[in-house]
């Protein structure tokens, strides 16, 4: 019997069903989303914080995020281009630069809810891993869990370095240290001085180092921004040190001015009525018959 190809009849396009729109589009994995949003029943109204953190080429978004039926609502947010105020001159998209930019959304949200004096975190992180415990005369420690999107969770990832600094910022935020940089999967621990040199950009220092004794041309190119404020590889541990003691002295977001000339005001223009049209042309006239 000859192969007899299956045909989708009327039946079958009758029945189908579009996918969400976000999933047609690519950009929303929705059976991550369900198990992060949906908030058991028992807890009523009571919202399900998410850590959500996201890259750009040029940026890193944190944000504290909460869902209800008309859509996600934004606590508090945090941005990489906001690290330059604290002393962070470049590299404002590596593992060391979402470190401090999980820190400033973790100190910028406890000074919102009032809970900064409460929790203050771990200000002199060493690489260990270690989660925020509940303090005895205080609420309890504000909880989120951590949304990476799509981005690949590979071991190492700049998605963990954010969670990282949020969590040593005072969040709540349950994870292990299986996916930071440094963990060997056969004896199943971390390095502790590998995770402590990528808070503090020395992996950083010792790649500027290493390029300007192979490629002095390809080192002036790739670390420009440092040179030209005058950061050499021996200041760069120093200047994420001094960044993080500055964001939890004063996390609070300033508004940036807005540069270019302002938008000018739209103006929508109403329709006339039949009395004002015959005026207006009655007044056209009336000119071209005196220019005339």
């Amino acid at each position: 019997m000859p192969f007899v190809k299956q045909q989708k009849n009327k039946a079958y396009f009758k029945r189908y069903q579009v996918k969400y729109r976000r999933r047609r589009e690519g950009k929303t994995d929705y059976y991550a989303r369900k198990r992060l949003v949906v908030q058991a029943k028992n807890k009523y109204n009571s919202p399900k914080y998410r850590l959500v953190v996201r890259f750009t080429n040029k940026d890193i978004i944190c944000q504290i995020v909460y869902a209800k039926l008309q859509g996600d609502f934004v606590l508090s947010a945090a941005y990489a281009h906001e690290l330059p105020r604290y002393g962070i001159k470049g590299g404002l998209t590596n593992w060391a630069a979402a470190y401090a930019t999980g820190l400033l959304l973790a100190r910028r949200t406890l000074t919102k809810l009032g809970l900064a004096d409460k929790y203050e975190g771990f200000a002199e992180p060493d690489g260990t891993v270690q989660l925020v415990e509940a303090a005895e005369d205080a609420p309890r420690p504000f909880k989120a869990f951590l949304d990476v999107g799509l981005a690949r969770t590979s071991t190492g990832a700049r998605v963990f370095g954010a969670m990282k600094g949020a969590s040593d910022g005072g969040l709540y935020i349950p994870h292990n240290g299986n996916r930071f940089p440094g963990f060997d999967i056969e004896t199943k621990t971390n390095d502790d001085e590998l995770l402590r040199n990528y808070i503090y950009g020395v992996h950083v220092a010792e790649y500027m180092e290493y390029l300007e004794e192979e490629d002095e041309e390809r080192y002036k190119k790739q670390f420009s921004t440092f040179l030209k404020n005058g950061i050499t590889s021996d200041k760069v541990e120093d200047m994420y040190a001094e960044a993080h003691e500055a964001i939890r002295a004063d996390p609070s977001a300033k508004p940036t001015e807005k540069k270019g000339k302002p938008a000018k005001p739209y103006r929508r223009s109403v329709a006339l009525n039949k009395k004002q049209r015959l005026n207006k042309i009655k007044e056209a006239k009336a000119a071209f018959e005196a220019a005339n």
